[in-house]
């Protein structure tokens, strides 16, 4: 049975993606925002991620991505942190071609063509396979309609730059809207579908 794959993100209302962590957790490019989410993780937020990470079979990330996970979560060993267990127990796989080893236990370095790669292990997994932030291979992975399942959490926020999810040059791909709730602090968190190619019409 092949997996789906789903991808969990934060989005500032002008689309950016980037650090939403931390300071320090992504200033490149000259990124000087980040942690922009941190003062609206209030406890809506916080259900919606522990629901989130009940589900995964495994996980799919980014090189970036991956490196910032990798030197956070292996030190929190709480058995009862529902996103710390998962991570640390479920196999890992990251699309890279510039990683050789990874140290994080459970890790797979995926290289090579990433959309290959992503389909085959689709193909051999069972389950919902999860992707965490990951912005430059998630769009890599939509051009292919690899990414079944989006999970968009759409900050109160604007910052005016950054790396953002959608770019120019985007596949135009039609969703299926299927879940909605807004967090207390203001978060809009919106579940979508792939639903194929957009439909065109005129008023």
């Amino acid at each position: 049975m092949t997996a789906t794959l789903s991808l969990t993100q934060f989005l500032s209302l002008d689309g950016v993606h980037q650090a939403p962590g931390g300071p320090q957790e992504d200033p490149s490019g000259g990124f000087g925002q980040g942690g922009w989410s941190v003062p609206y993780g209030d406890e809506d937020f916080g259900r919606f991620m522990a629901g989130v990470f009940e589900r995964p079979t495994a996980f799919l990330l980014g090189r970036r991505t991956y490196e910032i996970f990798a030197g956070y979560w292996p030190k929190q060993t709480d058995p009862a942190d529902p996103i710390a267990g998962k991570l640390n127990a479920l196999p890992k796989y990251v699309a890279s071609t510039t990683l050789d080893t990874a140290d994080w236990a459970g890790t797979t370095v995926l290289g090579g063509d990433a959309a290959k790669e992503v389909a085959a292990l689709k193909e051999r997994t069972e389950g919902e396979i999860q992707m965490h932030g990951s912005g430059g291979l998630a769009r890599s992975l939509m051009a292919h309609d690899l990414i079944d399942t989006l999970h968009l959490l759409v900050f109160p926020v604007v910052l005016g730059n950054g790396r953002r999810l959608f770019v120019d040059g985007a596949r135009p791909t039609a969703f299926r809207h299927e879940d909605a709730t807004t967090t207390g602090s203001g978060v809009a968190i919106h579940t979508y579908t792939l639903a194929g190619r957009p439909e065109y019409g005129s008023y």
